[in-house]
């Protein structure tokens, strides 16, 4: 999986492409650690080349939305329809704001 991130003043935009499973989960949970404290008041993930997604990269969505709601907000761009899938039979779609 490849991860790109980008911040403007308090919002910081991460895009990823590929697979977001066991093995790269802990990839995007480091760099949320790493930076949603930098006074980011918005996270956008750029949902756009993101080819699957399994329950260890729910759980970093999970976390990172908890972490959000105490200082701002998060909302999931571009979601493929298999993703979209994913996050319908998860139940995550009634949880996330998805555009």
């Amino acid at each position: 999986m490849e991860i790109k991130k980008t911040l403007e003043e308090n919002i910081l935009t991460v895009a990823l492409t590929g697979r977001l499973d066991t093995n790269t989960a802990p990839d995007l949970e480091e760099l949320l650690n790493e930076n949603l404290e930098d006074g980011v008041s918005e996270l956008i993930l750029d949902f756009e080349n993101l080819d699957y997604i399994s329950s260890a990269g729910l759980r970093v969505l999970l976390s990172a939305q908890k972490k959000m709601r105490k200082i701002g907000s998060m909302k999931l761009t571009h979601v493929s329809e298999v993703v979209s899938e994913i996050f319908e039979v998860t139940g995550f779609s009634e949880i996330l704001t998805i555009e």
